[in-house]
């Protein structure tokens, strides 16, 4: 059904909330702020480091300091991999796909973060490097479609043989913008504000990766 299966990294592919959040109370405590929960911070996520930064700054009641967005990823960037994990299941699950369709990934993370997770947690290999953007890469971060698109001709296959597995309304609205496919990763803490009642019949939605392999049976 689908021959190109396109995954977002944050609250996708990997768990990363607790180092996000971390870094981001490790910024607010610098600028003389209390730290904010975890979960909170999460559904922060999703729109790239700098409205991270800014929506953090924002609900502590910080003036950003101009160096914000650089401290914060000097912070993050020491600590990647501190407690981010492969969802489980995700490995296999990304074993069997790829035997049976192309993968990528697009996510809004920096680019060299991004490969950095992906080789640390040894998922990189189910990736062909070209296949692999970022938000600081050529195209315009989601959910402007322009990097979806690109992936989907660099694949030379339809949009419509083509799935973006992403776990919030970012992702949802970045695959509506390409007319390509849309599955939900319902166990992801970008879904926490997802808009349920605006999903369609024909949209997939799991709540674990193994489920994934059901969208192209």
């Amino acid at each position: 059904m689908f021959r190109l299966i396109v995954f977002d990294l944050d609250g996708t592919l990997v768990d990363s909330r607790r180092d996000l959040a971390d870094a981001t109370n490790a910024l607010l405590v610098s600028c003389g702020a209390a730290a904010l929960p975890e979960a909170r911070i999460g559904r922060m996520v999703g729109d790239g480091a700098a409205t991270l930064v800014a929506r953090a700054l924002a609900a502590s009641g910080v003036e950003p300091p101009a160096d914000a967005l650089e401290r914060f990823l000097a912070i993050y960037n020491r600590r990647l991999l501190n407690h981010t994990r492969p969802y489980p299941g995700m490995a296999d699950a990304l074993t069997a796909l790829g035997s049976r369709a192309r993968l990528a990934v697009l996510t809004n993370k920096p680019i060299a973060a991004t490969r950095e997770i992906l080789a640390g947690l040894d998922l990189a290999r189910h990736f062909p490097e070209e296949a692999v953007l970022g938000g600081d890469g050529p195209f315009p971060r989601k959910p402007d479609p322009a990097g979806l698109l690109h992936l989907v001709e660099q694949a030379d296959v339809p949009a419509a043989a083509t799935l973006l597995v992403g776990d919030s309304v970012i992702d949802w609205r970045t695959a509506r913008a390409a007319a390509t496919g849309i599955c939900i990763a319902r166990y992801g803490f970008g879904f926490d504000e997802f808009p349920i009642a605006d999903l369609r019949a024909d949209d997939w939605t799991i709540d674990a990766p193994a489920e994934l392999l059901n969208c192209i049976n």
